[in-house]
């Protein structure tokens, strides 16, 4: 189900645009279709054929995203592995402070070598209708007032499904639109479009480090864009939204924590409306890559801090459990696959 196909088949139900904007409210709250008001109930609101046809459009709505298993961390947040109504599997996080991180493909296409999700390519994109049912199924569990588009896929490649949902949950959904965090590698359109939307959501450029050599060899697939003009494009979009750009960097021991990428960070970021966002690698023993040892990060988060650069530590979600994007889907696939050997 697309989100035109939702709103037409209300319309030809007889649903005036309020009622089909009272509907679409209460199901991305997560709440009953036919929810009311304090003052109007459902049945002196709606007209009879929409009233009648809501439990069948809310089994729909639900088959959109349902539960398939749920992973809490001690850290507050916790990993849910979502299925989709054609049984392919995406991850969603329940994350600390009420947020609550999207995905918006099934697999990605740009391949960055330390995520699971790139390892697996693209699978397909997701619907504007099933990004915003994540949010619609979270809000079953708990209060979800911020929503960052970081989980599986690169939003940029499925543009206008992305900005469709951001533009839905920040009038519609009720998010505030600096609640919304659009994350990307640097796909140029973005830099065209994000100022353009009716909701201009916040930005998150994943830059990881400031070798244009090295970018591309940790993210292959990703656009030829030089660290240089990223955050000068970035900059341009922070002026524009009057909020800071959250530069994006995995921490990955031996490659890219050196003293050099340190000062490189420095010359780029030094005076910019940005905040660096380090994010050491949720590696386990048979990693190819591993995070810097702790004294290091410290050390690393002190030095820019100290030199005009807002420098914080954001910890992948869920690390007790193993929780890196896209961990939970593939062992998910391989328990399938294993099953489809047997028989």
């Amino acid at each position: 189900m697309h989100i035109h196909d939702f709103q037409q088949r209300l319309t030809d139900l007889g649903a005036k645009p309020m009622h089909i904007g009272r509907i679409t409210r209460a199901w991305l709250r997560g709440m009953p279709l036919d929810t009311g008001t304090r003052n109007q109930k459902t049945e002196n609101f709606l007209p009879l054929a929409v009233r009648n046809a809501l439990p069948e459009i809310s089994r729909e709505l639900d088959g959109l995203a349902r539960l398939s298993s749920e992973h809490p961390a001690t850290d507050g947040s916790a990993r849910l592995l979502v299925e989709l109504s054609d049984k392919q599997m995406v991850e969603s996080v329940l994350l600390p402070r009420d947020g609550l991180c999207v995905s918006s493909q099934v697999g990605c296409a740009v391949g960055c070598v330390f995520c699971m999700t790139g390892k697996s390519g693209l699978l397909r994109q997701l619907s504007t209708a099933e990004i915003v049912a994540q949010v619609a199924l979270a809000r079953r569990f708990r209060a979800v007032k911020k929503v960052v588009f970081m989980g599986m896929g690169e939003p940029a490649h499925n543009l206008d499904n992305v900005l469709e949902a951001i533009n839905l949950l920040g009038t519609e959904g009720g998010i505030g639109q600096r609640n919304l965090v659009f994350s990307t590698v640097g796909d140029p359109r973005v830099f065209e479009r994000l100022p353009q939307q009716q909701v201009k959501p916040a930005l998150a450029l994943s830059l990881h480090t400031t070798d244009a050599e090295l970018r591309q060899t940790l993210l292959p697939r990703a656009p030829r864009i030089d660290p240089e003009e990223l955050v000068e494009l970035g900059e341009t979009y922070a002026r524009q939204i009057d909020y800071p750009i959250q530069y994006q960097w995995t921490l990955l021991k031996g490659i890219n924590d050196s003293q050099e990428e340190m000062d490189g960070i420095l010359r780029l970021l030094k005076g910019k409306y940005a905040i660096m966002n380090l994010i050491p690698y949720n590696s386990l023993e048979a990693d190819e890559f591993q995070r810097p040892d702790g004294d290091r990060i410290v050390q690393i988060v002190r030095y820019l801090h100290s030199r005009g650069v807002l420098t914080k530590v954001r910890n992948s979600a869920g690390q007790d459990i193993d929780g890196g994007c896209g961990q939970l889907r593939a062992r998910a696939t391989e328990v399938l696959d294993r099953r489809k050997s047997r028989t």
